[in-house]
């Protein structure tokens, strides 16, 4: 639920940007999920000392295993100290679209401790291959993205989508349009987990891949000995109720930009109530848009609901450099001036448009059912948030979507599940984490007490010394636990 803004190293959204990967489809072959991978030496330049590679395929529709299938690449780090080995911890990317592999490779500076006692695996998953074999047509946008104002608008936005999804559908060769619910996603997990010959893995999921996470709590609960959840988004809770929940973190961190506004005089708006620049650009902008015009992205018009759902940095940033140039930003746009949010704000208005990138998220039940649940919960936000509240711009895109949602949200039975250990940043990812983690019962949500998303990717010691110790240990730390800002 992420911007393109706000990317961690290997981010929620770096799929939009990312290159090729070594992931392939293949057509149908012999070889079964159930046969062990062929592991290869395979470090290379940045990558570390140890890694091994090796595939397996997997059936792109579940429900027809003879049917074609696709190759997912799997990378481990074998555990250091053998004779002490416990078992195999999986990592499971966000995005949807990251790259495990990567994420592994990142990581294992920051895992050595971890590493002991466990081999380290890494995977890329099918949306991973979607993302790298996509047709051109999938890239089209299939509205331009705004706030319906009512069900006539929201009908036509709706139209538009769908006619977008059937194109791209018609000219996927892949099969995997309809394919990459969350559900599947965890089906490929336990290939992996029956291809490395464990019994029962434990799990470092983080942000998206909560929601597969959280699929393979529903689907195999017995097969889970550790979950380690990471700034990971609970669509158990439903999408709305997540946007819902970050709304008033998002308000306490504007409430601090303001106050460090106030502070500083570097600050474009010192001097001023800045809270009521902002809010006062918004309304403005919805009653009559900001034209910009986008070096990459073209011309475009800016409406309130853009600033609010796009233009806030809520990370300062290296020397407070990010709100800097959001003070900046906002003090330009009030006099009809708005370049400095036109690359970020019709950047994410394109790719939360896009049938590509929303064909991963959409049968998990992303959007609004219609406009009657969008017109609620945006109500709500407003209440909620003076600032920020409106429309979920991740959520909009689905309307329209043409195919079931296959992994709706819905009650997930906790029987047979051990209990979860989450992390969180309390600037944002902490409400979604802590929401999720509450569901299994004697789970745990460590709280770090700064900005940032997925910890243990950002090398943070504190989380990461928690969660090596409840997946070794088994043992987690005591409710309330904080972690401070590093």
């Amino acid at each position: 639920m992420m911007t393109t803004r706000e990317r961690r190293p290997r981010g929620a959204a770096t799929w939009l940007l990312a290159g090729a990967t070594v992931a392939a489809l293949v057509g149908a072959a012999p070889a079964s999920a159930e046969e062990r991978p062929a592991w290869r030496d395979c470090a290379g330049e940045g990558a570390p000392t140890g890694l091994q590679c090796a595939t397996i395929e997997v059936p792109v529709d579940w429900a027809a295993p003879d049917g074609r299938r696709i190759r997912l690449d799997l990378a481990r780090l074998p555990a250091t100290e053998p004779a002490r080995r416990i078992g195999s911890v999986l990592g499971v990317p966000g995005g949807p679209g990251a790259e495990g592999i990567e994420d592994l490779k990142l990581a294992a500076g920051d895992l050595t401790e971890l590493r002991r006692r466990f081999d380290l695996v890494g995977y890329d998953p099918r949306t991973t291959v979607w993302r790298d074999r996509w047709p051109q047509e999938c890239a089209r946008p299939g509205a331009a993205l705004s706030d319906p104002r009512d069900q006539r608008e929201y009908a036509a936005l709706a139209a538009a989508m769908t006619s977008a999804f059937t194109r791209c559908r018609a000219a996927d060769t892949t099969g995997l349009f309809a394919h990459m619910d969350s559900l599947s996603v965890a089906r490929d997990m336990d290939a992996v987990r029956r291809a490395l010959g464990e019994e029962r893995l434990s799990f470092m999921a983080n942000s998206y891949g909560g929601v597969a996470a959280a699929a393979y709590a529903r689907l195999f609960p017995r097969r889970i000995r550790a979950m380690y959840l990471d700034g990971a988004v609970n669509q158990v809770d439903g999408w709305p109720g997540q946007h819902l929940r970050a709304l008033p973190v998002r308000e306490r961190i504007f409430t601090r930009f303001t106050a460090w506004c106030a502070a500083t005089p570097a600050c474009a708006l010192h001097g001023e109530d800045a809270g009521a620049v902002w809010r006062g650009l918004t309304r403005a902008a919805d009653r009559e848009p900001i034209p910009v015009t986008s070096p990459e992205f073209g011309r475009g018009e800016l409406t309130g609901w853009h600033l609010r759902s796009f233009a806030f940095p809520g990370d300062p940033g290296p020397g407070d450099s990010h709100w800097l140039a959001f003070a900046e930003a906002v003090g330009k746009a009030r006099h009809g001036d708005g370049s400095g949010f036109a690359d970020l704000a019709l950047g994410n208005a394109r790719v939360w448009a896009m049938p590509a990138a929303l064909a991963m998220t959409c049968a998990d039940g992303r959007g609004y059912r219609d406009y009657a649940e969008l017109d609620r919960f945006g109500a709500q936000a407003r209440t909620v948030s003076p600032n920020f509240g409106g429309a979920s711009f991740d959520a909009l895109g689905c309307a329209g979507w043409p195919l079931p949602v296959v992994n709706p949200a819905r009650p997930l039975r906790t029987r047979g599940l051990p209990p979860f250990l989450g992390a969180g940043s309390t600037w944002g990812d902490y409400v979604w984490t802590e929401s999720f983690t509450r569901m299994v019962p004697g789970s745990v949500t460590v709280a770090y007490d700064g900005p940032g998303h997925v910890l243990y990717l950002a090398g943070k010691r504190c989380p990461i010394r928690y969660a090596t110790s409840y997946l070794t240990e088994l043992k987690l730390p005591e409710p309330g636990t904080t972690c401070p800002a590093e």
